[in-house]
């Protein structure tokens, strides 16, 4: 249950990956529903971290469509290829933004967000979604939102 997730802040980053990384499989243990657990994994995320934007963008026909998120009012559609979320799906990989004002084909739903990591959800060698996350810091993200990130994803992959 999500008011039982234990939140640490005093410590480093990768040891509160390390901290929320079992919480998350266990607030996911027994649970089916995707759209649930995509939901739980978003409030344990921006809970954790407090992060300005963390959310799911989901491949529906020929574009990603705003799903469970956490954070201001978002874009609702973005087309494959556009933006760090659609560069992501359209490359397959994982896209870390120091500064989103950088970025070529930014898309600003929100103009307080200044770094970016977004990270695609690949099951059966297709790209079904990807994982949004922003920050109103410069230089937020780096390797290890990464490589914890991408294990957040595998445990939701895998339910």
């Amino acid at each position: 249950m999500a008011e039982d997730l234990t939140i640490s802040r005093n410590t480093t980053k990768e040891e509160q990956y390390k901290s929320l990384i079992p919480q998350i499989e266990g607030l996911l243990h027994g649970e089916t529903d995707f759209i649930a657990n995509l939901a739980n994994v978003c409030a344990a995320l921006k809970e954790q971290f407090n992060w300005f934007w963390v959310g799911f963008y989901l491949v529906k026909n020929d574009e990603l469509v705003l799903g469970p998120f956490q954070g201001p009012v978002a874009c609702t559609r973005i087309k494959k290829g556009k933006g760090v979320c659609g560069s992501s799906w359209l490359q397959a990989e994982s896209i870390i933004v120091p500064n989103v004002d950088e970025f070529p084909g930014h898309i600003a739903c929100a103009s307080a967000s200044k770094s970016e990591i977004v990270l695609p959800l690949i099951k059966d060698g297709e790209v079904i979604g990807v994982l949004d996350v922003d920050s109103e810091f410069l230089n937020h993200f780096d390797e290890i939102d990464k490589l914890y990130l991408e294990k957040v994803i595998s445990i939701i992959l895998n339910k």
